[in-house]
Parts: structure tokens; sequence; C-alpha cells
């Protein structure tokens, strides 16, 4: 066998497509992925210009010649391709110039691999967080329409998109069982590269019953329909203005809401277009969201009507009266809401209720919002919330929602504002906490120290400290602001401190975005390792938890010790500890030694637990100053 029958075969066997051309663009070989991916046989396209396959050969052509100045490949530069019967393909295409002895009769070879199914992923990926994002910020049907259109056209590449209704606009319902409705065209929108002025002068004028064109066939069945060329599908109205301006595929879906259909969005192409089921049942779904948003803005404004006749009573009460749509813009806030907060009406307009909660209860307030959009109600909410000056405002009140035809339209709430009522109890608190401490001071400390209430050292036995870190936390705080990274470390470690407070820890300090915790001390609970493990597992719950609500990727490596410490009273007042010793030392090294994810316990913590939580055996680690240590992973809790 020659050497050029061996690298043809080689060449055929190829999964990708490859072509050989001249320098001028003449197709000399092509393989049988190529023949496969274009729907042309060998002897269609030898001698044939690029072109028949590649929109744009002229572009591709000059960017293999501008690179093969400097003896470089071209890669992976993506291509509209047109297969025999002219259906659109993307093909990412990687070129070569194959050098001759003599200049200027250089062969083009290209190797090129099909990823439309790829594109039309992303497409109809970003289309769907095109069209969730408007639904969530528009404040009107009429506002939110036209940027739909627009949205489905440039996010999949059609060129035209149209709104048929039985209505002046979209909005009131016609049931399954009508099937007398007259549709017409309320909106339209098109791209700048076609021409299309006499065909939307038809489209204004034109009316379709059920089952009549595209439109009513979509109205009568329900369901999306995809035509693969608007030419060839008999409506007398409209195919061939269509034709003229040079529209082909078209595609439309139903804007249905369980048995009620509310209208009908249809879009155009200039390409004949294969019929593309994974788009249609995207367009389904999305077509039930729009539904569902009307629906929603109709039972607002309905409400909005119905609550006028209430604005007096709310505008003289002295407690913070606020009303808000399921996205969380404001509907209404009363009198006192608006002397409290600071905020002026435009601002408000321009507002979320999320906008004003303080970082400590976003999370909290965010669980409760969407258990009351559920249906839950809820009588005693604490909540704080941030005035314009940046005062915190604690509140106390009940939260409900309003309901139309099974959509929530309204999350009502009604505050006291109890920020004076909590501070001072806060200072009576600490004043107690100080005489306890004191107390304990004076029991705990040797007699001759305690008498003098000298700060020296003390021994605290049987202690178990954990240490935390979060993973990942300072390579994406590197991209944020200061005020964004501190609002996240407070969320995670206000999350914390309500665990510590559960458990009855104590929290001994922060360091950036590492947690100390100690159970031991003599005010606090005598199981102390069990209520460190316990918070532990709940840590990695809370954690994963903020991960799914605020869209981050964060991690915790926990490490726990029992032993005890030498501790120093350095503040009689507010009686905090000045820890050293081994256990400590000890404890973070389990931290900092431990694996993403898990918890990394002694051999001491491991004896205290084994009986009540599950463990998995890690071996011997290297401690500096230790030697080597045996430790375990705490997986659970038995039982």
């Amino acid at each position: 066998m020659s050497y050029n029958n061996y690298m043809y075969q080689v060449i055929d066997s190829l999964p990708d497509a490859l072509l050989v051309t001249s320098n001028v663009g003449k197709i000399k070989k092509l393989n049988n992925a190529a023949q496969q991916l274009f729907g042309f046989s060998e002897e269609e396209l030898i001698n044939q210009p690029i072109s028949r396959i590649i929109d744009d050969d002229q572009v591709l052509i000059e960017a293999i010649y501008k690179h093969s100045y400097f003896r470089q490949k071209f890669q992976n530069f993506e291509v509209v391709c047109r297969t025999k019967t002219r259906e659109k393909r993307l093909i990412a295409f990687s070129c070569s110039v194959i050098p001759k002895k003599i200049k200027g009769l250089e062969d083009i070879v290209y190797i090129g691999r099909d990823i439309t199914a790829q594109k039309h992923r992303e497409q109809r990926t970003s289309t769907q967080y095109a069209i969730t994002r408007i639904l969530s910020e528009s404040q009107s049907v009429k506002q939110a329409i036209p940027q739909i259109l627009q949205s489905i056209c440039q996010n999949l590449g059609w060129d035209l998109g149209e709104l048929w209704t039985p209505s002046q606009y979209i909005g009131t319902s016609v049931h399954k069982h009508s099937l007398n409705a007259v549709l017409r065209c309320v909106e339209i929108w098109s791209s700048r590269v076609i021409s299309v002025r006499e065909f939307k002068a038809i489209t204004w004028q034109t009316t379709y019953t059920p089952s009549v064109g595209l439109p009513g066939r979509i109205w009568i069945r329900r369901l999306p329909l995809w035509i693969q060329d608007i030419t060839e599908d008999g409506d007398k109205r409209r195919s061939q203005p269509a034709a003229e301006a040079g529209l082909h595929a078209a595609f439309g879906f139903p804007i249905l809401d369980d048995s009620e259909i509310l209208g009908v969005m249809v879009f155009f192409s200039r390409d004949v277009q294969l019929k593309d089921k994974d788009l249609l049942q995207m367009m389904g779904s999305i077509g039930s969201q729009i539904a569902q948003f009307i629906k929603r803005k109709q039972a607002e404004n309905a409400l909005i009507e119905s609550e006028e006749r209430y604005r007096d009573l709310f505008e003289n009460a002295n407690d913070l009266i606020q009303s808000v749509n399921a996205s969380g813009h404001f509907l209404y806030v009363n009198r006192a809401w608006r002397e409290t907060l600071g905020y002026n009406e435009a601002e408000i307009a321009n507002m979320t209720v999320f906008d004003i909660i303080h970082p400590e209860f976003k999370q909290e307030f965010w669980q409760r919002f969407y258990r009351v959009l559920s249906g839950e109600k809820f009588d005693r909410v604490k909540a704080a919330f941030v005035t314009k000056d940046g005062q915190t405002i604690f509140l106390e009140g009940n939260i409900n929602c309003k309901f139309a035809e099974g959509h929530p339209v309204a999350v009502r709430g009604i505050f006291r504002n109890v920020t004076q009522r909590l501070t001072a109890e806060e200072a009576l608190r600490e004043r107690q906490e100080e005489t306890e401490h004191l107390h304990l001071l004076l029991n705990i400390l040797p007699t001759p120290i305690s008498k003098e209430l000298k700060a020296e050292s003390a021994n605290i036995a049987d202690v178990t400290v954990l240490f935390a870190d979060i993973v990942g936390f300072t390579e994406i705080a590197a991209s944020m602001s200061a005020i964004q990274v501190v609002n996240l470390l407070n969320s995670i470690f206000s999350s914390f401190d309500r665990l510590t407070k559960k458990y009855g820890l104590e929290r001994i300090k922060t360091i950036g975005d590492a947690y100390m915790v100690l159970g031991g001390l003599p005010t606090r609970r005598p199981d102390r390792a069990q209520a460190i493990a316990r918070m532990a597992l709940q840590m990695q719950t809370a954690i994963a938890l903020f991960n799914t609500e605020n869209n981050q990727n964060f991690n915790l490596r926990i490490g726990i010790h029992s032993g005890s410490v030498v501790a120093r009273v350095i503040d009689l007042n507010k009686f905090t500890y000045d820890l050293w010793g081994d256990t400590i030392n000890i404890a973070s090294c389990m931290e900092s030694q431990s694996i993403v994810g898990k918890i990394q316990v002694t051999e001491n913590t491991y004896k205290s637990l084994r009986n009540e939580f599950l463990f998995e055996k890690r071996g011997e680690i290297e401690v500096k100053g230790k030697g080597k240590m045996t430790t375990y992973f705490l997986i659970g809790q038995k039982g």
C-alpha cells in the first residue's frame, strides 16, 4: 500500500470533518465525516468553492492568510455552514496552511466539529435565565412583554416575535371551552437585519379564529407548534408576505395557566429550520411562567384597588405597615414606616424588602418569606430593618400572604418598633451576666487570687475546643468589596453564633474566616464534647444551606480536641479569657491538617464520643511538637 493511499484511509476514518482546499477556496479533498455532516457526496463538492457549505468563506480565507503569513495554525474558528438541504450548522474549524515550494500555491486544511447542539443548549439556558429575570424585575405586563419577545429572538437567533391575544392587550382570560375568540396581534419585535415593514402592516390588520393560521392552531391545541417553512404552511393571509420578507421557519407557544389561555407568542426566522423538540418543550414551560406572571399582576392590581379604602386607617397607625409582591417589591408602606426608616417614595419604588433587611436577619427572613408564599402565617416575627442613615431598627409583628385564584399576590406585614425595649433588656441582661461571671470568677480562682482579683493564671480542666475554617473564602473575597466580604462573614458567623448559643458553648474568637468555640466552662453544659460534636455537624448543614441560598460554593474544614487549657481573665467586666496551651494548639492542628468537608478529631475526643457518634478512622498524622497522633473523622450521630 502506498503512503498516499494509507494517508487517505486515515483521513477517511477521522471522526471530525476534514476538507482540503486550494488557496482560493476550491475543495480538493473531503473525508466521509464531512460528507455525512454536510449531506453532499464527494463528487458533488470536489472542485467546488467552499462557499457551497460555508456562509461567509471570505472572512475565513482572509483570516487564514493573515495567520499563514506568520506560519501559525488558526484554531477554533466558529463558522455558520449550510447542509445540502440548506439547514444551518455551526462548525468549529481548526485550519492550517500546507506550505509548498512555490509561494501562493499553498493548500488549506480544515478540520471541523459540529457544535450546533452545544450552541442550542447554551442558547436555551440563557433564554430561560433571561425570561426569569425579566419576570422578576418587571413592574407591569406591558413592560415585560416587549422585553420577552426581544430576549427570545436575540438569545435564540430568531428574527421576529409576535404576541396574539383576543383582547385589547394580554390579560383577559378566556376559558378553554370558548371557541369564538378573535386573535389580534398586539405586540411585535423585529431585528434590524430584516425588512418587514409590509409584513408588519399586514399582520396588524390580520385576525385569526381558533384553528386558523399558526396563532389560531396553537390557540385551539393549547400546545407549542413548529413550522419548518411558513411558505409551505398554506396560510393564505401571511405565508406570501412572510416569504417576500425573507421569513421561513416559525414556531409558537400558548401562554397558558391550567385551563385558561391568555395569548399566543409566535416567532419567525429567515432560515428553514428543522423541528427542535427540546426548544418547544422549554417554550411550553416559559408560556406557563408568563401566564403565572400575568395572573399575579392582575391579582396585585385588584388587591391595590380593594385596599384603597383601608389606606386612611393604615396611614394614621403607629405600627409600621407594608405590603410587597411575590418578588419583594413594595406595593404599599404607611406613614409610620416612611418616617421611621427615612426612605422617600421615589426610593421605595426602586427597592425591595430584601434591601432593608439587616444582614444578620436576611437568611432567616428569606426562608420565612418563601414559607409565607406557600401559605404559612407567622404571628410573632422578629426582624431588623436598616434605615436610610444606616441605623438598625428592631421589629416584632406578623406576616401573612394574600392569595387570588391560588396565586400569591401580596405579602403583608404589620410591625412594632421594639428597639428601645430590646436595648433596655440587653443592658439588664449584660448586668446580670456580669454579676454571675464575677461570682463564678471568685469561686473558681484560688483564694489569694480571687481576693485580690488579680488577672493571673488558673487551670480550667476538661474542655473541648473546635476550630473551623471557611475553605475558599479568601479567593472569593479577593473579587469583592470590603462591605460584601463583611456581609458574607456576618451571615455565616451569625448562623454559627446561633448554634453556639443553642448548645451552650462559648465562642472564643474569630480570626478572618476562622471560628473558634470552647465547651467546658463552669457556667456551660457538662456534656461539652457531645455539644461540640453536634454543633460541628450542624455547622456543615448551615454552610450547605448558605451556599444554596446565596449561590456560593464554600466548605468547612473542622478540627476538634479534648483536653485542658490555661486561662487568664483579661476583662472582668465581660469575663473573657486569654487561652493557650497544648489543647488549643492540637485543636488548631486538627483543623489545618483535616480534609475539606471533614471533621477531624483526636483520640481523646473519639473516646468521649464513640458510644453516641459514628466515626471513620483516618490513621496517624504528624502533629508539630507532638509527633504522630491517631485521628478520626466524625461522620454523624448514632440512632
